[in-house]
């Protein structure tokens, strides 16, 4: 790329805006962190999230004409081409809401609208674990399961910009229900949800587990089951190992349907660690054809808390590249 100016990152959620100034190596200049204020409404958030971006130039004392693009990655559902969010579920009262252009307008720089997803994806793609790699799968195992699809060194959409839904593949058809409506998704199965699912279930049939105990009266989460596990518990540790055999058998699937070099797993479960890597590698050794095990890596993302800014301003650059 021979335009050297750096680009703004912003990653917008339900509860946080991130904001960075990242140069084309990917290192972060400047960073700003706030509070979404989601209840505030629209247009309060929008004044956020250009606060924020005034917030790094102002940090590297640089003006809009330092900048060479931004790009936001954001929650879906999105139309990426017209860089509008359609109806975002952690977004109250936003519909159709043209946000690529609201920010040209209010910062005038050229932006970049990508799901939030593809966003982490590209960052690992283009500065993390993924670095070199041509054919790269990056899959988020947190309290969902999302993911990205880098293909041929291109982040893959699909027709409508709904591609990269892996948690929402059918693992057990009569499954557990998930929150998208149908049953025995990955997510609901493999998810921080479903392990707390499993362990409150758990509770209600009257195991002798230490869940109930490290819960007290707090709901149950996939922290007080882990926990568990670690403390010698054999009812959260079948629970945890299951979630794995299913985030593995998913993990296959996506090794047969798109040979990858790489499967990059990012996410607050990555902390398991070894257990996830090797859990997952037997299934893919078990189930996927032996080609394609054999040629692809699993391994953790490792840009950490920065993923959202570095991976948004990483699609403002390639989308600008690929212009």
């Amino acid at each position: 790329m021979r335009n050297q100016k750096p680009f703004i990152g912003i990653d917008l959620g339900g509860t946080k805006i991130g904001a960075g100034l990242i140069d084309i190596q990917g290192h972060v200049l400047a960073s700003d962190y706030r509070k979404t204020h989601a209840k505030s409404g629209r247009d309060a958030v929008i004044a956020r999230i250009v606060e924020a971006a005034h917030a790094v130039m102002e940090q590297a004392s640089i003006d809009a004409d330092g900048v060479s693009g931004i790009g936001i990655g954001a929650p879906g559902p999105l139309d990426i081409p017209n860089g509008i969010l359609t109806e975002p579920p952690n977004l109250p009262g936003w519909h159709n809401v043209p946000l690529k252009q609201i920010i040209e307008e209010a910062l005038d720089i050229s932006t970049y609208l990508e799901n939030d997803a593809n966003a982490a994806a590209i960052g690992e793609y283009l500065y993390g674990a993924g670095k070199g790699t041509r054919h790269m799968i990056y899959v988020t195992v947190s309290t969902g399961i999302g993911g990205g699809m880098i293909l041929d060194g291109q982040i893959y959409h699909g027709t409508s910009g709904g591609a990269g839904e892996i948690g929402h593949m059918t693992i057990l058809p009569n499954g557990p229900h998930c929150g998208c409506g149908n049953r025995g998704c990955l997510e609901a199965l493999a998810s921080g949800t479903g392990i707390a699912r499993e362990g409150q279930e758990l509770i209600t049939r009257g195991a002798p587990t230490l869940i109930a105990k490290l819960a007290g009266q707090e709901p149950v989460s996939a922290k007080v089951v882990v926990n568990a596990m670690h403390q010698g518990d054999p009812y959260a540790q079948e629970i945890v190992m299951q979630a794995l055999y299913y985030l593995g058998i998913g993990m296959a699937n996506l090794a047969n349907l798109f040979n990858p070099q790489m499967i990059v797993i990012g996410g607050g479960l990555s902390n398991l660690g070894d257990m996830m890597l090797d859990a997952v590698q037997r299934s893919i050794d078990y189930h996927a054809f032996p080609l394609a095990a054999r040629q692809v890596r699993v391994t953790f993302a490792k840009l950490g808390s920065n993923v959202g800014i570095i991976g948004a301003a990483g699609a403002a650059m390639m989308a600008q590249h690929q212009a």
